[in-house]
């Protein structure tokens, strides 16, 4: 049985496809002979792409913070034959002080950037094991491994989806199921305009978070550096790749930016390598 890698015609389902990475990916892979089950929030997003494709883009309607959509979708995509790339891509961030967010504010960020590529990333997991292997790609964020002010629920939501996507690589690879997480960094894709702010509060006017509010608020998309359509075919290209890695870091910014975090994470380990035999019982 050929493996997804090397069929010469794949499916791919991918999340989050009006705009962005998302459709940069949704037009890579159709433009390389591919077929596209495309999940978007609105009917006509897609219109153009649907009239240059035809019956190689499928479009769905999905809100991906209403578990009982995830589960139509999905099931009805499985329906309609194998699926070889899913590409858990949709999300958004909350900027502002944690204790400015809403409980509904973080319950919806929790619920598009963890709960939902979960659920998603689950219900594909048996098909493709069964039809003999497939690709997930989960796009995280530098985000994923490094923390900044403003972003506390952004973070939970792409640091879990990190962990999860770690343990659960571990489980399928013996059935040639690959999972890898996309972490760019700053990207021109509109992001930064389509953030959402909490209720600001004077105390954190003028610290870090204020100060963070504000570069946001004012950033236009020359302050980042990362080309959507770059990403795209790297994304795509791995997709080829026999043994393609768990994490794929994106962009120079990102690369700074974690190899930093992780030297500091490391020094800060070995410092207290004493501590951390001292509490073991004495033999």
């Amino acid at each position: 049985m050929p493996t997804p890698a090397d069929k010469a015609v794949r499916h791919w389902f991918i999340t989050g496809a009006s705009g962005g990475l998302g459709r940069h990916l949704t037009e890579h892979a159709l433009r390389h002979g591919d077929r596209v089950t495309a999940t978007v929030r609105r009917a006509d997003a897609l219109q153009d792409l649907r009239e240059v494709y035809g019956d190689r883009l499928a479009v769905e309607i999905l809100d991906l913070t209403l578990p009982a959509d995830v589960d139509r979708v999905v099931g009805r995509t499985l329906a309609s034959g194998p699926v070889d790339i899913v590409v858990n891509n949709a999300g958004y961030a909350v900027v502002g002080a944690a204790e400015e967010m809403t409980a509904d504010q973080v319950r919806d960020q929790i619920e598009v950037l963890l709960l939902a590529p979960m659920a998603i990333t689950r219900a594909f997991l048996q098909p493709m094991r069964e039809q003999g292997g497939g690709r997930i790609i989960q796009i995280s964020s530098v985000g994923g491994q490094v923390g900044i002010p403003t972003h506390s629920s952004y973070h939970a939501g792409k640091w879990g989806l990190e962990g999860f996507t770690e343990s659960v690589s571990r489980e399928v690879a013996d059935f040639d199921v690959h999972l890898t997480l996309v972490e760019p960094g700053g990207t021109r894709t509109g992001f930064a305009s389509a953030l959402r702010y909490t209720a600001e509060t004077a105390v954190y006017r003028d610290h870090v978070v204020g100060r963070t509010r504000r570069y946001l608020e004012t950033a236009d998309e020359s302050a980042f550096a990362g080309d959507p359509a770059r990403i795209a075919a790297v994304v795509h290209a791995t997709t080829r790749d026999p043994n393609p890695p768990l994490r794929l870091a994106l962009g120079s910014d990102t690369y700074g930016a974690i190899h930093e975090a992780l030297t500091e994470r490391l020094t800060s380990l070995e410092n207290q390598k004493d501590l951390a035999g001292s509490v073991a019982f004495d033999r």
